[in-house]
């Protein structure tokens, strides 16, 4: 494993972090295979992962469960831990306490390396500063209950800056991959932050997988690249390549991914890059970018939907359908697939009764109450018709791409 410089801190970090929140599911239900985590989990500290991410909100409240239980043994003295705050439940400042103390029951430890106040934005950032929540994490500090003081961002670059320079923070943790250059905090907040002394985490380094699935025309510029990588490997060693660049998160939810994103971060390295592999990922970037509808994620935070529609899985049928292949009878076969997925989504109240959360687009209202909790700022029910457009009624994927 190689280890980079953790902003100020005076420790070092893997170049690759573990993200608990696409750890193993299992069951209809899908709930977290805990055996299969916590031997994924090891194996990657094994290898030499000494930070691990989770928070309040992943996998229902299951992963700091078993995070905890996978750090038993030994494993706890061997990692930098970290989790957050979840902003958007915090309703008054006694709730500070009320979270942190089941956090840390929950991941079987005395204090955090690392709490962050989860997922800013304009409004989480005014809530922090009217309900005073600073000064209780410097409370919880000075306890013992945790060492260092971060945040995790979604919103512009404006905003970013604004709280960057509210308060000497540690470390902030960013969205950001080779397609998300130019939103969120963007490259030049990554550079703004960094030069500040923080320690800058990525999160999102395949924005949601997409980037680990190539469309057709990706995966030829891939072919054809002089340096042999998978798509991954590409995304990760474009943001090991900057030395703004402390630790790279992935969610890891198998034993292959694992061993394939550790093998990865053993062959890093800042500068890493020749300008032709530099253009080869400009030139994937661009791809993409014609064929990507709907930047979804797939962070959950917009579920569950009142109406029972299944927004991730809507979004990524239809990115899935744009990806695809047109025209060989293979590409045929695997659009036929993509919209039996579909056709297998409830579509109405009877079928939601069997299959909770899990309908199809045409079930949205427009209550809209998931937009608000979007990170990406998604017009989600908007974007829904798109999806029930092209499956229930026959629009031309083309008519939406680029």
């Amino acid at each position: 494993m190689n280890y980079r410089k953790m902003g100020s801190l005076p420790w070092e970090v893997s170049a690759l972090g573990f993200g608990c929140m696409r750890l193993p599911t299992s069951g209809i239900i899908p709930l977290v295979n805990e055996r299969t985590a916590i031997e994924i989990i090891r194996y990657g500290i094994d290898r030499g992962i000494n930070y691990m991410d989770t928070a309040w909100m992943y996998h229902m409240g299951q992963s700091e469960k078993v995070l905890g239980r996978a750090l038993a043994g030994g494993y706890r003295e061997k990692v930098k831990l970290v989790t957050k705050l979840p902003m958007i439940f915090v309703r008054k400042t006694a709730d500070f306490e009320r979270y942190l103390d089941e956090q840390l029951a929950r991941l079987q430890t005395e204090y955090l390396d690392i709490y962050l106040f989860h997922m800013l934005n304009q409004v989480n950032f005014d809530k922090m500063k009217k309900l005073e929540l600073l000064a209780k994490m410097e409370k919880a500090r000075d306890a013992g209950k945790l060492r260092h003081i971060g945040f995790s961002f979604h919103d512009t670059l404006p905003v970013f800056k604004q709280i960057i320079d509210f308060y000497p923070w540690e470390m902030a943790q960013i969205q950001y991959n080779y397609m998300d250059t130019g939103v969120q905090a963007t490259t030049e907040g990554l550079q703004y932050a960094h030069a500040k002394g923080i320690a800058v985490v990525i999160m999102e380094p395949l924005k949601g997988g997409q980037l680990a699935s190539p469309p057709a025309e990706a995966q030829a510029i891939i072919d054809q690249a002089p340096v042999k990588r998978t798509p991954v490997d590409w995304a990760l060693q474009f943001l090991w390549n900057r030395p703004e660049v402390a630790c790279v998160l992935s969610g890891m939810g198998s034993m292959k991914m694992v061993e394939e994103n550790c093998s990865s971060a053993e062959r890093s390295g800042i500068g890493s890059l020749t300008d032709e592999e530099n253009k080869v990922i400009d030139t994937l970037a661009e791809t993409y970018r014609q064929k990507i509808i709907v930047p979804c994620t797939s962070c959950h935070y917009c579920m569950p939907c009142p109406s029972g529609v299944n927004i991730p899985q809507n979004f990524a049928l239809l990115n899935n359908k744009s990806f695809l292949r047109v025209g060989k009878f293979s590409g045929k076969i695997v659009q036929w697939m993509v919209s039996r997925n579909y056709r297998h989504l409830a579509k109405n109240s009877r079928q939601l009764a069997e299959n909770k959360e899990n309908g199809r687009a045409s079930l949205c209202t427009k209550c809209n109450a998931c937009v608000p909790k979007c990170p990406q700022k998604i017009a989600i029910p908007q974007e829904l018709e798109k999806v029930a457009a092209v499956f229930e009624k026959g629009k031309k994927i083309a008519s939406l791409q680029g």
